[in-house]
């Protein structure tokens, strides 16, 4: 469906680079407003209507085309510029996790969900940016797509939002994408690197095969047990042994099961998961050939069978270097180059923002948002029930994508 929303007032002409800091600094109050009252009420996966709503409302007032999603609560905002240019893209995504928080705030979330990632601090710094980048709509040298996603923990709602035309909502292709992500980092800095910055995401699933029976009567059973147990165990030799450590991958195994039914009972089957972050196609395609090979030879040369799948999940967060070298330049003009800190080394957690950067040229940037004053070394990080990010980022935050999304738009 498509929402019209009224024009706001009409504001003077701006010449040159606006003082987004200043403006943004503005608004601060309005954009922590508007993050606790998303973080008090969180939504899992595809279907977050409430959040949805909180943007839209948000968004009220702003002469913006806005396109809500099919499949999923996504929300798309066009703002046309007053001068002929291209589009450029900026991402907040909405969804929370299945954590019950432990926080203490005053604004905690009671639902049994949690912004424990820091999307509600996203969401609410693109509503930011949408405001700061109206407010010189005249002279904006082009259009600005906002797009607030959805099921970015696992379901892959930027790969849904493509396949719904997020791309060509504006008439033309972006010519890049920027999106920010909290961390518990020192508060207000930024950090990014060229290339590969976020691992790609795969899962891998082991069931083993045997033949059940009495506990104390093994010899007359086919065990799976041991049989999965060694699985684990080769899983990390062969990550560590044939594998460049130069290229990077992190193999962990997060769940297994087995039996169930009695304490004496052998079980006919064991079943492990684990996550697969990988940093190349080369790296992925050599996994998805041998991880089954290597689960399969070891339950068979116990007696027993094995089902493997591998699913490829995100693939890798890849920063465009010549995006990424003039991203970093306007950051340091608009904050200070004080404020930058390169990253190394890619992070080995995922991204589903991957799947817009495999479409587009663009930058993913880390913004600090640990509270002033906090211990860095015993901070919570992202996922933790107890993990506590300062919203006085946010005004920096929105001024953050709105310098970008206009530097890029003034380079043509």
């Amino acid at each position: 469906m498509t929402i019209e929303l009224q024009p706001a007032s009409e504001t003077d002409a701006v010449v040159g680079t606006p003082d987004f800091v200043a403006a943004g600094a503005a608004i601060l109050d309005e954009l922590v407003a508007l993050r606790r009252d998303i973080h008090a009420e969180p939504e899992i996966g595809l279907d977050l209507p409430n959040t949805q709503a909180k943007v839209l409302a948000a968004l009220q007032g702003l002469d913006l085309e806005i396109t809500t999603g099919e499949a999923l609560t996504s929300v798309v905002a066009v703002l046309r510029g007053g001068k002929p240019g291209p589009s450029v893209l900026l991402r907040g995504d909405m969804d929370a996790l299945p954590v019950v928080e432990q926080t203490g705030l005053e604004y905690a979330s009671t639902n049994g969900a949690m912004h424990a990632c820091g999307h509600d601090l996203h969401t609410s710094s693109l509503v930011g940016a949408a405001k700061l980048l109206a407010a010189h709509q005249g002279d904006l040298p082009g259009d600005v797509i906002f797009m607030f996603q959805p099921g970015e923990e696992g379901q892959g709602g930027a790969k849904i939002m493509l396949d719904e035309g997020l791309l060509d909502v504006a008439g033309e292709r972006p010519v890049a994408a920027f999106a920010a992500h909290v961390a518990p980092a020192p508060h207000g800095f930024m950090g990014t690197r060229p290339g590969p910055v976020m691992a790609g995401s795969n899962h891998l699933t082991v069931t083993v095969h045997g033949r059940g029976g009495h506990g104390s009567q093994p010899h007359q059973t086919i065990d799976p047990v041991p049989v999965a147990a060694e699985i684990v165990l080769a899983l990390q030799t062969f990550v560590t042994r044939r594998f460049d450590a130069f290229d990077p991958i992190v193999l962990s195994v997060t769940g297994l099961q087995a039996g169930g039914t009695a304490f004496n009972v052998i079980p006919e089957h064991a079943e492990l998961h684990a996550t697969v972050r990988t940093m190349s196609a080369a790296s992925l395609e050599r996994l998805q050939a041998e991880l089954p090979r290597l689960a399969e030879g070891i339950a068979s040369a116990h007696g027993c069978t094995a089902d493997v799948l591998f699913e490829v999940m995100y693939p890798v967060t890849v920063n465009d270097p010549a995006e990424t070298a003039a991203a970093v330049a306007t950051l340091e003009e608009t904050f200070g180059p004080h404020r930058l800190m390169p990253l190394p080394t890619p992070q080995m957690g995922s991204e589903d923002f991957s799947f817009v950067l495999d479409e587009v040229p663009g930058t993913f940037v880390m913004f600090g948002a640990a509270p002033v004053g906090q211990d860095l070394r015993t901070a919570e990080f992202n996922h933790s029930p107890r993990v506590i990010f300062d919203d006085a980022v946010l005004g920096d935050e929105a001024a953050a994508l709105a310098a970008l999304a206009w530097a890029r738009l003034a380079r043509g």
